[in-house]
């Protein structure tokens, strides 16, 4: 019989990582940018739903823009939370679906606009271009989604090494101007009801602060110190 004290160590004691536990993480995380997706069309499929069933009001195609509107504000939101969490909480894995996120905002976006487009003007450029430039909801809710626009294309790995890191950062920091946009856009489209619209405006606010807390954080560390 073999002496006990000349077993082996159990793994944990010796420091050698738990491949199933390793390997159940990395799954986890290697599903999270197909779950965000899953989730992200899902509002999609329930207006579709929701259409063909008659279930979106006496007014359909404003009660669609609204839900598209509420959609966009909601992932670009949600967009602008994975630095905050990681600086402040500590949080890496929300950086994984940060792109995933704001490609989600565009896209319903691009889907708000385009309704607007051809189901609500049914394609009158005329129209369009007169509420655009005298509706001063629409002319705001127009200026973020041209904000979003580069940030959707330059969204890419390639992106960022062609343009370097530091200005892909500088910016990508129009999510911030989009969601600010978006949120005054909401607030004058609904006019009465403005519940909505400050707690986005709140949280948009909130995540701002949140993420110049570092900054300013580093910015006092550095200040020189007066004498006592």
């Amino acid at each position: 019989m073999s002496d006990p004290s000349s077993a082996s160590p159990p793994r944990a004691a010796i420091g050698v990582p738990d491949r199933s536990r390793t390997s159940v993480r990395t799954l986890s995380l290697r599903a999270l940018k197909p779950a965000a997706l899953a989730l992200g069309c899902a509002p999609l499929g329930k207006l579709a739903a929701d259409a063909f069933t008659g279930g979106l009001g006496a007014n359909p195609i404003s009660e669609a823009l609204n839900r598209l509107g509420f959609w966009t504000l909601t992932f670009l939101a949600l967009s602008l939370a994975p630095t905050p969490a990681k600086d402040l909480l500590g949080l890496t894995w929300p950086v994984r679906i940060r792109r995933m996120l704001g490609l989600l905002a565009f896209a319903y976006g691009a889907l708000h606009f385009a309704f607007y487009l051809g189901v609500d003007q049914f394609f009158d450029l005329r129209a369009i271009g007169a509420d655009i430039a005298k509706r001063k909801f629409i002319t705001v809710g127009f200026a973020a989604l041209l904000l979003l626009v580069p940030l959707a294309v330059t969204s890419t790995d390639r992106a960022v090494r062609r343009m370097g890191h530091r200005r892909w950062k500088r910016l990508h920091r129009l999510a911030y101007a989009a969601a600010l946009l978006g949120v005054v856009h909401f607030a004058w489209r609904v006019k009465a009801d403005v519940r909505k619209p400050v707690l986005f405006a709140a949280l948009v606010g909130l995540l701002l602060l949140a993420r110049l807390a570092p900054a300013v954080r580093r910015a006092l560390g550095r200040a020189p110190r007066r004498p006592g």
